[in-house]
């Protein structure tokens, strides 16, 4: 049960009449002198978690985040609401960083907001000994996982945090950790000690859909004209070169959309996150780079176009997408090819055996997220430890794959496999290997005289696609393997179960999903969305008042309101400052600063 003072500050200042299970417990526990090490979801409410705490307990909470280009923005939201923050980085010129540094020393500040590299600094350590400090909120600290992909060397020095400041209560936030992750934080940051709280990863708002990826663009293309047609989203690439082609070819194609990459130089990526953050409607394509601490509640679908490294760098990618718990989508097309690169990827990159043999694992659970033929939600869940059941809003939910006993499928490939690497001493890779089985005569077929092979044409049963389908789950179930240098296939240790029969191969069989049906799912998914028809019009004219007061203060709309709030608003319509305070994300300071204009504009609809 949150305590009175805390609950006071959520409606005053956020305008929220309750907490979401398990805020109230964190925000006692911390405003109590507490450390707590918190996992909950994108979307799920974390940063109230340390915001609350730092208003109610004596002092200035300082946070440590690595996302100096969203600095401003958190700062700037936290202003509308009338709360007093400030923040510490590069961006600063001299005389800025004195105003802010002047008044976190007399105490004016509710909250700081500091780039871990800046504890570096002797001159910070002396400004923090000035103040009294609240709390120490370190957000995003998986980055402290060194195997992570947001890994910061900074986060390691944090750890000292708690000797240098022991009275001062310590609150590490994460949106995704396994259990082996979650004790490496603890144990990196001195946190052994400190009380876990883990919510629930589940986000019932999210539908979850893989599919084989045949033609990535064109895929691409059919899910945001049919589906999402002038949503705003992200477009996950793992190259550059792959999001730049991506970003041109929606543009192109009349949707915009901005490339996003470590590429590009600094002054290009800070204007494209900016114009995501404040425009309606924008595409973002981008590397894995893009997205820690994006806080836009409106993306409506996040899509891969290939297949990420690990379940949690997907969990925590896909769940940028719907923070405001409106139906959203999270797309993944992927292929044999992702399944190839990744493997060669892990056997040639950096770091030991150990390391290798954990990206290994990392992979194995992904490939098993997009093969099983259960319910998507419940392996993802089971992955962090948790339990559900059958969603009833995912691909495999809504239209069921069938399995079927590919274990003569599996020989023939090893066949192939084997008689290459025995009678000819070669290995090739995946596309040869296929033309064999299919019988094609290619001019690498006539150079090799593979058409002379035994199994050559034994494999005319199935299609090229459908042998694609068979060699990428031989992968993914390791029954064959990718040699890194070449990427040619090997056998493993397990192919010989295989080949003698004296192990069973069963394989996903992708469900056929007619064009009525998948119209019907996603008008399904808009109707949740929709507003009553007369409130239309009303929610329309409010963002319109929205987007122009956020443009004349030069903050992202969100800043202003929430859809989820304008939509509460058009639908009740208040009639007066008391009727429109009870709305859900208006508090004290907006109903003061907005609430005349708000009134004028629902006057004037």
């Amino acid at each position: 049960m949150a305590s009175p003072e805390a609950l006071e500050t959520l409606r005053r200042v956020f305008g929220y009449d309750a907490f979401r299970d398990g805020q109230g417990e964190i925000i006692d526990h911390v405003v109590n002198g507490g450390d707590a090490l918190v996992l909950m979801p994108t979307g799920g409410g974390k940063s109230l978690c340390y915001q609350i705490p730092a208003q109610v307990r004596k002092g200035t909470g300082v946070v440590i985040s690595p996302l100096i280009a969203l600095m401003q923005d958190q700062v700037d939201a936290l202003r509308a609401l009338g709360v007093q923050a400030g923040f510490l980085n590069s961006t600063l010129d001299h005389d800025e960083r004195r105003v802010v540094e002047a008044q976190f020393a007399a105490g004016e500040l509710d909250l700081l907001y500091l780039a871990p590299e800046r504890l570096r600094l002797a001159s910070t350590i002396e400004l923090l000994d000035r103040a009294t400090i609240a709390l120490f909120a370190i957000d995003e600290a998986h980055c402290v996982s060194q195997w992570g992909h947001d890994f910061r060397p900074d986060y390691l020095m944090l750890s000292g945090l708690h000797e240098r400041w022991p009275d001062v209560p310590r609150i590490a936030l994460t949106a995704t950790a396994t259990e082996a992750t979650r004790a490496e934080i603890a144990s990196r940051l001195n946190l052994e000690q400190a009380k876990h709280f883990v919510a629930s990863f589940d986000r019932p708002n999210i539908q979850y859909r893989i599919e084989p990826k045949t033609d990535a663009k064109r895929q691409l293309l059919h899910l945001l004209r049919n589906e999402h047609q002038g949503d705003a989203g992200i477009v996950y690439c793992l190259s550059r070169n792959s999001v730049e082609k991506h970003a041109e070819f929606l543009t192109q194609n009349g949707i915009e959309a901005l490339p996003y990459h470590a590429g590009l130089d600094a002054r290009m990526r800070a204007e494209h996150q900016s114009r995501f953050l404040r425009e309606d409607g924008l595409v973002i394509v981008a590397t894995i780079a893009f997205g820690m601490g994006i806080d836009k509640p409106d993306v409506r679908f996040v899509a891969h176009l290939d297949l990420p490294k690990s379940v949690e760098g997907y969990y925590q990618e896909t769940g940028r997408a719907g923070r405001d718990g409106l139906p959203s989508t999270a797309w993944l097309a992927y292929g044999l090819q992702d399944v190839v690169n990744l493997r060669k990827m892990i056997d040639g990159g950096d770091g030991d055996a150990a390391h290798r043999r954990r990206q290994s694992t990392h992979l194995d659970s992904m490939l098993a997220l997009c093969e099983t033929v259960e319910c998507r939600r419940v392996q993802l869940l089971n992955y962090f430890g948790q339990t559900g059941g059958p969603c009833g809003n995912c691909d495999t939910c809504l239209s069921p794959p069938q399995t079927w006993d590919a274990t003569v499928a599996a020989q023939k490939v090893l066949s192939v496999i084997v008689r290459l690497d025995r009678e000819r001493r070669q290995k090739f890779g995946a596309g040869h290997i296929i033309d064999i089985l299919l019988g094609k005569k290619s001019a690498k077929v006539i150079q090799f005289d593979h058409d002379s092979l035994k199994p050559f044409g034994v494999g005319a049963d199935l299609r090229e696609a459908e042998w694609r389908g068979v060699v990428r789950q031989l992968l993914a179930q390791g029954l064959i393997a990718v040699e890194s240098e070449h990427g040619t296939l090997v056998q493993t240790d397990a192919s010989a179960d295989v080949l003698r029969g004296e192990r069973k191969v069963m394989m996903r069989r992708e469900a056929e999903r007619p064009a009525a049906k998948a119209a019907k799912t996603a008008k399904a998914a808009k109707a949740v969305i929709e507003l009553p028809p007369e409130a239309v019009p009303i929610f329309e004219r409010l963002r319109a008042w929205r987007g122009a007061t956020a443009k004349e203060q030069g903050v992202p709309a969100y800043v202003i309101f929430h859809d989820a709030t304008l939509r509460e608003i058009a639908t009740a319509q208040p009639s007066s400052l008391a009727e429109l305070g009870q709305i859900s994300g208006v508090g004290e300071n907006k109903l003061a600063k907005y609430g005349d204009q708000v009134l004028e504009t629902l006057a004037a609809a």
